[in-house]
């Protein structure tokens, strides 16, 4: 390092778990915020009627700190807990953090698939099977990039072995279609032409017309599903949307003529 310069280290934001349930019962010893700081999380508490924006504390910044999970500790009242989702689901602070909700077994019949939960749990609390899936869900909602790997949503590509993984199921890709998909989540967020899609993907030498990317493009949406988060925008071209949190400049709605 030249004498003079500094050195600039990127700080991991702190994370903590908010775990919310009954004022009565949020704090014994059987609960999920206990057993979840005996095992070394840090907890933050609110009942279940509260407003969820009291989870988060004066001075609270997203590069500071940020939730890991959302602990819903329903037992004998699932309906009071999808309630509680549903108004904590209004806070941005709250954007793209898993939840789940916990019940004793008779409850299991009540957990609705469109309830909007990730997953749930079963109380009495396994300590080791609570915390491995707040780290499941951690894993669910969590998006990278390096040079070898990549994560949007379900979708992983590892850009090594040429290999896409969707929701833990490998996915069968052509050379192109492939190459494709690195190229859209390269550059992540911008809109890209059909014409410099071509450019990029398939070469200035490439004969072929726009329609080629429409095929590829089709293509993709039909082995990756929902979890692409691709847009068409007409008359410009294609768009990889961005993590709904994440800040966006005002280039993003221009074509990217890199």
């Amino acid at each position: 390092m030249e004498r003079g310069s500094i050195e600039i280290t990127k700080k991991r934001p702190k994370t903590f778990v908010g775990v919310l349930g009954h004022v009565q019962h949020i704090e014994r010893e059987d609960g999920a915020a206990a057993t979840l700081r005996q095992l070394g999380a840090l907890v933050r508490t609110l009942d279940l009627w509260d407003d969820p924006v009291n989870l988060i504390e004066e001075g609270d910044d997203e590069l500071d700190i940020r939730p890991r999970a959302l602990i819903f500790e329903a037992l004998d009242r699932p309906d009071l807990a999808i309630a509680a989702l549903r108004s904590i689901r209004r806070e941005p602070f709250f954007d793209n953090v898993g939840a789940m909700i916990t019940v004793s077994v008779g409850q299991i019949a009540r957990i609705e698939p469109w309830s909007g939960f990730d997953d749930f749990c079963l109380h009495p609390y396994v300590p080791e099977e609570l915390y491995a899936r707040i780290r499941a869900l951690e894993w669910r909602r969590s998006e990278f990039a390096t040079e070898e790997r990549q994560k949007i949503g379900g979708i992983v590509i590892d850009k090594a072995g040429h290999e896409v993984v969707v929701d833990g199921r490998p996915a069968q890709l052509t050379a192109k279609e492939f190459a494709l998909l690195s190229y859209l989540c390269e550059r992540r967020g911008k809109v890209l032409s059909r014409e410099h899609l071509l450019a990029r993907v398939w070469g200035s030498r490439y004969e072929g017309g726009p329609r080629t990317v429409d095929i590829h493009v089709r293509r993709l949406r039909a082995k990756l599903g929902t979890a692409l988060p691709l847009e068409t925008l007409r008359g410009s071209g294609y768009k990889l949307r961005a993590p709904e949190s994440e800040s966006r400049s005002s280039n993003d709605a221009e074509l990217d003529e890199e």
